[in-house]
């Protein structure tokens, strides 16, 4: 693949936060599958699928 300038690379806006966020290596193999921007973002929308208690 060579050496690819930052403006370059892929980016996605995160569904929990609404933040664009650009490709990182880790997620090379699942770049289709990344919907957040953080750990941080992705538990968060794991929580508020929980259903609360009246």
């Amino acid at each position: 693949m060579g050496m690819r300038k930052k403006g370059d690379l892929p980016s996605k806006d995160c569904v929990c936060c609404g933040r664009p966020f650009n490709w990182r290596k880790k997620w090379e193999k699942v770049w289709n599958e990344v919907k957040y921007c953080s750990d941080r973002c992705r538990q968060n929308k794991q929580e508020a699928k929980k259903p609360t208690s009246p």
